[in-house]
């Protein structure tokens, strides 16, 4: 990989690193203000919903500009929703800010790699960023559930710089404050993010051309016979991982009778199988090899039932490994395929706002369905069962139907099969 990459994939991950951090302490300064446990999922749906209201926006600015530039200038709207929170706005507000710079973030970050790099670098790409990205969750989760322990944030307190003052006097302010240093180091690495030498489509000034052009897009992406596979399983993948997250919690708490800070920790569990799952993939499967895996998905979903009759940690720790290894191993390839249908129909930056609405509108959709569910004291057994059952089910029709385009005619011949 040229050196420009790395570069990528390290903005990439101290950016992941302060969202999923963030995630934790929001939900921590939400106990603390004894919100219903229902305004929890809402978390996710706040952050998730300017993927979809700026779909059509976001893409076309990605494709304004070169890509670092994209990606400082989205950075520094998520340190500015993290700034609300230090200053005490309402955990779901300022979190829907940081959502808001994580939704133009996106189509530079995935988009950049289309342009930079050939396509048969594409899964591999996808399982270094897919790593890191996990990465970031797993010592963003960790690192959320240190900040929001007294005991550590007491002890950072207690550190006193000569004639400075910090103005922190309280954990959860500590606890920002760390966070906003780590937006800061990604915006460091924004500056040296490489320009491609792409060209820039110039940005309409026109809703109406951009909703237009934008609905063109997601039509063609849909039409596709590869692209409507590969938007499908990414699509049930992203709203069933951002459903799992709160119900991780849940059934830690209840199952396995862990605290937040705790459960926040198990969340990192199943990281480290997605992070394993996506460095597999990128070593073992090519572009045209991509379409294999979709039986894994099916695979996932029955395992996830195996939760409702697990108590103990040591039987809890090697099946959320499992679950996230098949998701790791099953996403990776499809969200390749994805980004080279893409690329070739319509342009990176407008493919990953399309990609981008679809699978943000399926998370507001799923955590939605959570978010009733828990509102009306369903089990988080019968929550389990539910959705391992919706996602196997799911993924069992969008077998089907590649078999059926297959039969039809057959266009995985024509993708990439060279080594990586």
């Amino acid at each position: 990989m040229p050196f420009g990459f790395y570069i990528i994939m390290a903005a990439q991950f101290f950016s992941a690193l302060a969202d999923n951090a963030l995630l934790i302490v929001a939900i921590a300064a939400l106990r603390d203000m004894q919100a219903p446990a229902e305004y929890e999922p809402l978390l996710k749906t706040c952050f998730t919903i300017s993927y979809v209201a700026l779909a059509a926006f976001v893409g076309a600015f990605a494709d304004s500009m070169p890509k670092g530039r994209v990606m400082l200038i989205s950075n520094s709207v998520k340190i500015f929703g993290c700034g609300l929170m230090f200053l005490h706005v309402h955990p779901l507000a300022a979190y829907a800010i940081v959502g808001l710079g994580a939704a133009a973030y996106s189509p530079a970050k995935y988009g950049i790699l289309t342009e930079y790099l050939p396509h048969r670098l594409l899964v591999v790409a996808n399982g270094w960023i897919e790593g890191l990205t996990v990465g970031a969750i797993i010592l963003g989760v960790v690192i959320g559930g240190l900040l929001i322990q007294p005991n550590v944030t007491n002890h950072l307190l207690a550190i006193d710089f000569p004639l400075i003052d910090t103005g922190l006097d309280t954990t959860a302010e500590i606890a920002v404050a760390i966070i906003a240093l780590l937006y800061l180091l990604a915006a460091l690495f924004n500056f040296f993010v490489p320009d491609t030498g792409v060209d820039h489509k110039p940005l309409k000034k026109n809703p109406a051309y951009l909703f237009h052009e934008f609905n063109h897009c997601l039509k063609l992406l849909w039409r596709d016979r590869l692209g409507q596979i590969s938007l499908a399983v990414t699509t049930l993948f992203w709203g069933a991982g951002a459903t799992l997250q709160f119900i991780v919690i849940k059934w830690a708490e209840t199952a396995l009778g862990l605290n937040l800070s705790q459960s926040s920790m198990l969340q990192g569990v199943v990281a480290v199988g997605v992070a394993t799952g996506a460095i597999v993939a990128a070593k073992f499967i090519t572009l045209r090899k991509s379409v294999r895996v979709i039986p894994l998905g099916i695979a996932m979903g029955i395992i996830v039932l195996i939760m409702n009759f697990v108590s103990d940690m040591w039987l809890a720790v090697p099946l959320l490994i499992l679950i996230g290894a098949l998701s790791g191993f099953f996403v990776v390839p499809m969200n390749a395929l994805l980004q080279h249908r893409g690329h070739i129909l319509m342009g990176a930056g407008h493919s990953i706002a399309v990609q981008n609405f679809n699978e943000n509108l399926s998370i507001l959709v799923m955590t939605g369905l959570y978010y009733v569910m828990i509102r009306a004291d369903m089990s988080i057994y019968w929550v389990l069962t539910l959705f391992g059952l919706f996602v196997s089910g799911i993924m069992y029709l969008i077998r089907e139907r590649h078999l059926a385009n297959q039969r039809d005619r057959d266009d995985v011949m024509h993708l990439d099969d060279s080594p990586h």
